[in-house]
């Protein structure tokens, strides 16, 4: 461990992204015998360890004890997948298993699960972006009856494994303490999304529901949204790019609004949701709890807009906001004003390409002279190219104020390029009163010489990270 740069602990082996050998890996298997109390083993991040899991396994029935394996990014091969199937016969207390991008695993995964014996104690189970296929998805299916106290399942970005979703679904029965479920990009179809609901019926105990960036299942909420409202536990609901339709958009617009635990609630890029008749976004001020929205491209007009101002005047602890992508925000920010004096927690305010003007950039600095937005942290103005000079240098004036601010973004879009000239020193002098400040976007505006010598020195004196590069 010493020699790795680590700090040895009986309990947790840590040697994520160590550029770890076979070598390394044979002469760490040798140290097991003598660490009995060994609950923790991550070997993430270091691709030689693929090829070589045979000579760990063979000795973790010294660690009976184990409970966390992680190994993401490991390279691994059928043999490791082997090796570690037969390895659940002796760490009967495994509790969190990661074998996240490891795409080889795609098409082996029977090698695993038919080594799993009922009553294991698995509670999270992570295969993200494994290159997994349908018949591994029917794999998993068919071990969720010997791992009854899952409660963690990401299957996240395996695009192959949509339509085995269904039959996956049916054996969710089967953890009824399930508070984890992750299908982000899994492919899923409208049938693999009915059965799914269907399952909800069954998993009370969910948190978070992550279903975005499956486009084939726009059109089927209308068909299977039964259950959804049944989930009174969930904090997180994600159905980010899902195409959802207008259809769709009038069942969610009943649905939502009765999860009364909802935290935080993604819907960007949606077109629908900003353009639909059906008031979802007036109906958020039924959800008190709300922490996180982001309605980012979802082609919101002002009509839109302003329903969602009003609901969020019922939003007391909003910590994040994101209405990216939505030009309509541009000249109408004024009707948030409520909205950002009562909402005492936000931290995060996403404003990109948003058609901003320079009265929308007074405002927020206008609102920070008052006492508001004391706590933001993260503030994103990137490619609002119709800001006038005089805008952003009455910003930067008023920038120092924002004391607790980690990162800002006001690059331009890409397309672009401009002179700051005049209100680079309004920047820099702020700059230097915003110690939390860590992160500045403000790729392409053109600096001149001595600007960027200024901004390299600043860079370096204050350990910052300034990217700028026209």
């Amino acid at each position: 461990m010493q020699k790795l740069g680590k700090k040895p602990n009986s309990k947790n082996l840590d040697l994520n992204n160590c550029a770890l050998s076979a070598a390394d890996v044979t002469e760490l298997a040798s140290l097991l015998p003598f660490l009995p109390e060994l609950e923790e083993i991550s070997l993430s991040w270091n691709g030689c360890v693929g090829g070589t899991l045979n000579a760990l396994t063979v000795h973790l029935h010294h660690v009976n004890l184990l409970k966390v394996l992680r190994l993401n990014s490991c390279r691994l091969t059928a043999e490791d997948v082997t090796s570690l199937g037969e390895a659940f016969e002796v760490v009967s207390q495994l509790e969190e298993l990661d074998l996240s991008w490891n795409s080889n695993i795609g098409g082996k995964l029977s090698l695993l699960t038919k080594k799993l014996q009922k009553g294991c104690k698995l509670k999270l189970l992570k295969i993200t972006d494994c290159n997994l296929t349908a018949k591994d998805g029917e794999s998993l299916a068919e071990i969720l009856n010997v791992i009854p106290n899952l409660e963690v399942l990401d299957l996240s970005i395996n695009k192959h494994i949509g339509c085995s979703v269904k039959v996956i679904a049916q054996d969710l029965k089967n953890v009824p303490g399930l508070k984890e479920l992750n299908l982000h990009m899994c492919g899923l179809k409208q049938d693999s999304l009915q059965g799914l609901d269907t399952a909800l019926q069954h998993l009370a105990e969910l948190r978070k529901l992550d279903i975005s960036c499956n486009k084939e299942i726009g059109g089927g909420f209308k068909d299977s949204t039964a259950h959804l409202a049944s989930l009174k536990n969930l904090e997180v609901l994600d159905l980010h790019q899902c195409c959802v339709t207008e259809e769709d958009m009038t069942v969610l617009s009943q649905v939502i609004p009765l999860l009364s635990s909802l935290q935080e609630l993604n819907l960007s890029s949606n077109k629908n949701v900003g353009i639909s008749s059906d008031p979802l976004l007036g109906r958020l001020r039924f959800l008190p709890k709300l922490k996180s929205v982001a309605i980012s491209n979802c082609g919101l007009v002002e009509e839109s807009f302003s329903s969602l101002a009003e609901a969020a005047l019922h939003l007391p602890e909003l910590e994040i906001l994101d209405l990216s992508w939505n030009k309509c925000v541009g000249g109408n920010l004024k009707l948030l004003l409520g909205v950002l004096k009562l909402a005492t927690e936000i931290q995060v305010l996403r404003l990109s390409s948003c058609n901003l003007v320079a009265e929308d950039l007074a405002l927020l600095t206008l609102l920070t002279q008052d006492g508001h937005l004391t706590r933001l942290q993260k503030l994103d103005l990137s490619y609002n190219n119709n800001i006038s000079d005089e805008g952003w240098v009455g910003f930067c004036q008023g920038l120092a104020i924002f004391k607790e601010l980690s990162e800002l973004d006001v690059s331009l879009r890409p397309s672009s390029c401009r002179d700051c000239g005049t209100w680079f020193s309004e920047l820099l002098a702020a700059l230097t009163k915003l110690p939390a400040l860590a992160e500045l976007g403000m790729q392409r505006w053109i600096l001149s010489e001595s600007q960027r010598k200024q901004m390299e020195s600043f860079n370096q004196d204050n350990k910052r990270n300034i990217r700028f590069d026209c």
